[in-house]
């Protein structure tokens, strides 16, 4: 495999990449920033970010570029969002979404990194760190999603066929439409940005996500081993008390001292207030690894 040094130079512009998913599919990401390799020869610390469903992976650029420089972000847009187009709904499950995150770790030559995402993309992040835990460093997930019950799923699966029925017949800004009413504003503000660089049927495809489960049960969540920063949700789908919840069970977990707000406005505002925090983690992540140079 190459190793990321081949494939971004410190000095240069972000890098776009082209890889290829689990199964063949080609997919996208950014290297957003870069850093030498350590002294010692080992690998430069990475730090996949994983957005949210329904923005792609610009939700993620401000963060990225509050982040240590010593560590190189790279930014994916998620299967079905964004450059990374994928019309088949069979080709939308969490194994599939964490299967891709280790095809773009193989791709650059990462043997190991921390893995960070909001909403579905940090279900997607625990998803990774629990199958493929010797591939994860840590786990960050910004806006925990709700753990949903038999019931609140079947409700769940009838809203986002008629979500993906109105995307194909109205287009994508008519189907977030009601659903933007009910989540925090800079969620909204996200996805709208978002909908100019995205393919619509990609987007609907993309909800069939609702058929696979992701997790049975928050108990679940104590086999992941990882260390993992937990930065609370503010609304229904992704519900405060639930970050204290899985912290509890995470043998490694943390809480961190932010959380979503209402007050934040724009990507910007979302990077400025959970990057102190995010970066506290990194910081301790650096002390304890044996490769640490």
């Amino acid at each position: 495999m190459d190793h990321p040094s081949d494939r971004a130079d410190a000095s240069a512009h972000p890098a776009q990449i082209v890889f290829q998913g689990a199964d063949g599919h080609d997919l996208h990401a950014t290297i957003a920033s870069t850093s030498p390799c350590s002294a010692t020869g080992g690998e430069r610390p990475a730090i996949v970010l994983l957005h949210g469903g329904g923005p792609d992976h610009q939700m993620m650029v401000p963060l990225a570029d509050r982040l240590p420089p010593t560590w190189a972000a790279i930014l994916p847009d998620i299967r079905g969002y964004g450059r990374s187009v994928c019309r088949d709904p069979s080709r939308h499950t969490w194994g599939q979404y964490a299967a891709d995150v280790i095809a773009l770790l193989d791709h650059l030559g990462i043997s190991s990194a921390v893995i960070g995402g909001a909403g579905l993309g940090g279900t997607t992040a625990l998803w990774v760190a629990a199958r493929y835990p010797q591939r994860v460093r840590g786990v960050i997930v910004m806006s925990l999603e709700a753990i949903e019950s038999d019931e609140e799923r079947v409700g769940e699966i009838r809203a986002m066929e008629a979500f993906a029925a109105q995307v194909r017949n109205d287009g994508i800004e008519a189907a977030w439409s009601p659903f933007l009413k009910e989540l925090p504003f800079v969620i909204g503000a996200m996805v709208r940005d978002a909908i100019p660089r995205s393919d619509p049927g990609s987007i609907a495809a993309a909800a069939a996500i609702t058929h696979d489960r992701s997790f049975t049960s928050l108990e679940e969540l104590g086999a992941i081993t990882a260390p993992t920063l937990i930065i609370p949700g503010i609304d229904s789908r992704h519900p405060t008390s639930l970050a204290k919840d899985a912290v509890a069970i995470l043998p490694q977990g943390q809480l961190a001292p932010v959380q979503m707000s209402h007050g934040m406005r724009s990507a910007a505002d979302f990077a400025e207030v959970l990057a102190p925090s995010i970066n506290t983690f990194l910081q301790q992540l650096d002390q304890t690894s044996p490769d640490r140079s």
